[in-house]
């Protein structure tokens, strides 16, 4: 299977906003669900949404609800995750993965498809 490909990381200031995309293999995405972790320094990884592509459900931690929002693009296979209103504990690696169950948001350790991951930086 072919990992997920992340994009759109980057430095922003406190309440400002990115865009991440993650590129699933077409097989994938037909058929799966696609999550959003993230890793900050020195932590573990946490789940931060889940999206089923097959019905377009979406599942958002309590930290991130209301501000992020995950999204699709069923012709370019592609599930992206807008974060606003950032804050300096958003920092961390995001990472995008995939599974053909659709485990529990924070079910890290189910998951055994990873992307290697986009750097997001907030300032305080």
């Amino acid at each position: 299977q072919v990992q997920p490909v992340e994009s759109g990381g980057g430095s922003v200031p406190h309440g400002g906003s990115l865009t991440l995309s993650c590129v699933v293999s077409p097989d994938i995405y037909s058929r799966a669900c696609v999550y959003w972790f993230r890793q900050a320094p020195g932590k573990g990884r946490e789940g931060v949404a889940r999206l089923n592509t097959v019905t377009g459900t979406a599942i958002y931690v309590d930290s991130v609800n209301g501000r992020f929002i995950i999204s699709q693009d069923n012709a370019q296979n592609t599930v992206s995750l807008q974060l606003n209103s950032l804050k300096p504990e958003d920092t961390a690696m995001y990472y995008c993965a995939a599974a053909d169950v659709c485990w529990d948001v924070h079910s890290v350790h189910k998951i055994d498809l990873w992307g290697q991951g986009t750097q997001v930086t907030v300032s305080s």
